[in-house]
């Protein structure tokens, strides 16, 4: 108990000698929050985006088979499906059917796709939020799509998918084999890929290897390849953003170390008269670490908080096209709050404890001369 009284007098009388240099504490505070702030936005979003690519890509095919001509993604035939089908250990094949259309009115890209639950519904489709706003459009109207020959279509819309599906449908429009066909000019018998399933997941590598034995010009794509891409290119979108903030970050760190490694005359006199009227070292540096810890430890409490509600609640504002990307047509989407306790922790001994540590050694430095020089 004792003990633990020492250190509340301590710490009172640490926040009444920081009140007393408000003006210069207050600078270091905001400049130090601000830091934090732009550093765990980044951290925090790039964590929660690849969260949100790993839940999506857990619907996603386990295996993808395209054929490749001349180093290029192209069509490929029926026959195909039916030698994959043959592969022990391959659950289920199938074709599928999808495409990038450019609509030049808009400048945007949509994805078409075909659904098998249209199959008796030509001239309908079901199209993403997203394609309604850019197109503007009515919620039940019609949409127009050009074709391959030149000519125009016109798809009456059915349904739209809510907007808590923009993340992988707002650019998405759904269409039977007829229509699809028919506007991109693919004959019967082509498919844009293969999606297969297998028995056993452990033997995807395996299966994949037997596919680009038996067809040559093909190229198995897993799952799990495509999630470390999104995880390669968020990661790199969130280093690209942290060198560009690298001279902020640079000039804090200047900043605080000057602050922290240089005491004021008025400190050092400070110091003094606490030697002079029985302080011990120890207790002059016990003082000195409370001091910093308060600043550093406030300074990353506001700043992590306000980046969760910059990146949770206001979509990243600040940095949105650098990190989500841009494009005409975007999703509005509120991201799910993840948070890595890793990454937290690790931004906190990269920011918090450097800082406090900083600020003992020069007050060691004050503590051990004696209280008349240093009052001189």
């Amino acid at each position: 108990m004792r003990i633990l009284e020492k250190q509340k007098n301590l710490v009172d009388f640490t926040l009444s000698s920081l009140l007393r240099r408000k003006g210069k504490n207050t600078a270091l505070l905001v400049v130090y929050t601000f830091m934090i702030f732009l550093l765990a936005s980044v951290m925090f979003f790039t964590g929660s985006i690849k969260k949100e690519a790993a839940l999506v890509l857990e619907g996603a095919p386990e295996i993808t088979v395209q054929r490749l001509v001349a180093g290029r993604h192209d069509l490929i035939p029926a026959a195909y499906l039916e030698a994959v089908r043959e592969i022990r250990g391959v659950r289920s094949a199938a074709p599928r059917l999808w495409g990038y259309y450019y609509d030049f009115t808009s400048g945007a890209n949509f994805t078409l796709m075909v659904d098998e639950s249209l199959k008796d519904s030509p001239g309908v489709v079901h199209v993403g939020s997203g394609v309604l706003r850019t197109l503007m459009s009515p919620e039940h109207g019609t949409i127009p799509i050009k074709a391959s020959d030149g000519s125009f279509h016109f798809f009456e819309i059915h349904h739209v998918f809510p907007a808590e599906s923009d993340l992988v449908a707002s650019d998405l429009v759904l269409m039977c084999e007829q229509d699809y066909r028919k506007v991109f000019s693919i004959p019967d018998g082509f498919a844009t890929d293969l999606v297969l399933e297998v028995r056993n997941p452990k033997e995807l590598t395996t299966i994949a290897g037997k596919i680009t034995q038996l067809l040559p010009d093909t190229r198995p794509i897993l799952r799990d390849e495509i999630l470390r891409t999104y995880e390669a290119v968020f990661d790199w979108r969130g280093g690209v953003l942290v060198v560009i903030l690298w001279g902020s970050v640079l000039a804090f760190v200047i900043f605080a170390w000057d602050k922290a490694t240089g005491l004021s005359a008025e400190e050092k006199r400070e110091i003094g008269v606490l030697k002079a009227v029985g302080w011990e070292t120890s207790d002059v540096l016990v003082m000195k670490f409370w001091e910093g810890m308060i600043i550093s430890l406030s300074s990353f409490l506001t700043g992590v908080v306000l980046a969760y509600l910059h990146v949770f609640f206001s979509s990243s504002v600040l940095f949105e096209p650098v990190l989500k990307g841009w494009s005409v047509l975007y999703p509005d989407f509120r991201l799910t709050p993840f948070i890595d306790g890793t990454q937290l922790a690790g931004l906190f001994f990269l920011t918090v404890v450097p800082y406090t540590v900083t600020t003992i050694v020069p007050s060691w430095r004050a503590a051990v001369i004696e209280p008349d020089s240093v009052m001189r």
